[in-house]
């Protein structure tokens, strides 16, 4: 049986990179009939946060990428948390150390960095210093009273070719003696990611390994310790990079460094109100503006959203927050780096699974043309079924808090029905904002305001439709229609020159759903309230 597994750091929020080898992995195992597992690699005690570990499982649900196996499903090969799956990686640990394949070391930060100093004056690779002896249980217990940091490296063997057989790049050799003895364990007592993932590996019967192009420099390493400890090499498949449309590798640091550019390019910043707004400390953003820390995602945003920064989407929740649908990303992630052998590119779900093929896997770079994936969001909320849509709809208004969350899903659909042709929900419910404000907390657009109502009598038409509208016996849809384009042809003016005016009364800005409809779901009083107050704030005709 086919057995995948998607294995994240918890130190950032997901990134469109972790959820393509997640989808992957998903993908081929639901594809074979085979399991899908998740498995949390939280041994970075110094970078993890639980805000992380919370959001990724979270977006993967989104996504609908759901596992056979692991955090809140449980399985037989729990825990699926590494942090607290140490004794089994000391059991394996202190088996290589028996065996002469591992040794404990006792460098601190300032030794190592003098010896990979001269490594680099003399224009060489850094190995470490392997030694003759290797020290035992009572040079550890002294290293410890003399407070020295405690670690244990592989001994990497010193000769022979390590091949990789790579399902996307085929044959792909490394020199042994150019990989230096590498840490098992740490001083804190954890193991570093190359060895509990190929313990991991192993006992939980992964067999295919789908991953970034970035680890095919740790497949070596991990083919050496399976020998070593007598474990199967399960079949690698190293995914192409992804370019960003800016330029250069796709990245999640992208929206930090964006804020941080921004940030420095600003005249005056106020660092306590913006530490204030990050709920972080103002060492904390100064070190973060010097390049010297990481503030976690939702500091990142919201000292963006303060200071009007615009951030890209990187993270999964950043796309999820402009309104784009599951479906989408699932679609236009499989076909970054992969293709379905034709030239099919709008498709659901369940035809990607019946097709996903490992061996359709790409060599060559892909990219994340954002363009593209607008036109997919908007296919995509064409073929979505409407309630599942409206589900979608509603999910997004909660998460941005928009006012609009108040209506019904009656009203979200016919938001979304006048909507027809919306490139994403951030733009339906942008649209349709102004029917949940208040009358008099209308904010108006500066060149609207210039170039509608105070161009071309705007203000002059606006209160013949106010007067008009006021006179009308029934205010139907159809009713509304005629009286607009009858004062049109009167005016002897396109639909636009009457429609517009009334759009920037009732809506502050020239953006809204058909002018028509507009005025239906505000209501005759509403609508009359706001030309009144429109037509009072920029000058009685």
């Amino acid at each position: 049986m086919v057995v995948t597994r998607f294995a994240p750091s918890p130190t950032g929020y997901l990134h469109v990179g972790g959820a393509r080898t997640a989808l992957f992995n998903w993908l081929f195992a639901k594809k074979t009939g085979g399991r899908f597992i998740l498995r949390i690699e939280d041994t970075d005690l110094k970078r993890n946060t639980a805000t992380a570990t919370g959001q990724v499982i979270s977006d993967l649900h989104w996504l609908g990428v759901e596992w056979d196996e692991g955090p809140e499903v449980g399985g037989p090969n729990g825990p699926y948390f590494q942090s607290q799956r140490r004794d089994i990686y000391d059991k394996y640990l202190n088996k290589l150390i028996g065996e002469q394949k591992a040794y404990y070391c006792f460098d601190t930060t300032e030794e190592l960095e003098v010896v990979r100093q001269q490594a680099e004056l003399q224009k060489k690779t850094f190995i470490y210093p392997r030694p003759k002896n290797f020290p035992d249980e009572k040079d550890v217990k002294k290293a410890r009273n003399e407070g020295r940091p405690v670690t244990v490296r592989f001994a990497v063997p010193q000769a022979g070719t390590i091949v990789v057989h790579d399902a996307v790049r085929g044959e792909v050799s490394f020199a042994a003696s150019e990989i230096s003895d590498f840490i098992l364990q740490k001083s804190d007592g954890f193991p570093p990611y190359n060895f509990a993932c190929v313990v991991d590996d192993e006992l939980m019967q992964i067999t295919h390994v789908i991953r970034g192009q970035e680890h095919l420099m740790n497949t070596p390493v991990q083919q050496l310790l399976q020998q070593a400890l007598g474990f199967r090499t399960p079949t690698y498949a190293h995914m192409s990079v992804t370019i960003s449309d800016s330029g250069g590798k796709l990245s999640k640091r992208e929206r930090p460094e964006t804020l941080r550019k921004a940030i420095k390019n600003m005249p005056a910043v106020d660092m306590k109100k913006l530490a204030a707004v990050g709920s972080i400390s103002a060492e904390e953003v100064t070190a973060f503006i010097e390049g010297r820390t990481m503030p976690d995602m939702p500091a990142i945003s919201a000292m963006a959203e303060y200071l009007g920064v615009q951030l890209p989407e990187i993270n999964i929740i950043d796309f999820f927050k402009s309104g784009y649908l599951p479906e989408t990303m699932v679609n236009f992630l499989a076909l970054l780096g992969w293709n379905p052998g034709d030239a099919r590119e709008i498709m659901p779900v369940d035809e990607l699974i019946g097709c996903f093929d490992i061996s359709r896997l790409t060599k060559s770079n892909s990219l994340f043309d954002r363009k593209k994936l607008l036109a997919f969001n908007t296919e995509h909320i064409k073929m979505t079924p409407k309630e599942k849509l409206i589900g979608h709809f509603r999910s997004y208004l909660e998460a941005v808090e928009s006012p609009v969350a108040a209506a019904d899903d009656k009203m979200l659909e016919r938001f979304i029905e006048v909507n027809a042709g919306a490139r994403t929900l951030a733009d339906i419910e942008r649209k349709c904002r102004f029917l949940f404000i208040a009358n008099d907390q209308i904010e108006y657009d500066d060149k609207a305001v210039r170039t509608v109502l105070l161009k071309d009598n705007g203000l002059a038409v606006l209160q013949i439709i106010r007067d008009k509208l006021a006179a009308m016996e029934q205010t139907s849809e159809q009713a509304i229609e005629g009286m607009l384009r009858g004062l049109a042809e009167e005016k002897k003016v396109g639909l636009g020159k009457v429609a517009q005016p009334l759009r920037v009364a009732i809506c502050g800005n020239t953006i809204s759903p058909p002018i028509f409809d507009s005025i239906t779901m505000l209501g005759r009083e509403n609508t009359l309230a706001r030309i009144d107050i429109t037509v009072k704030k920029f000058g009685r005709v």
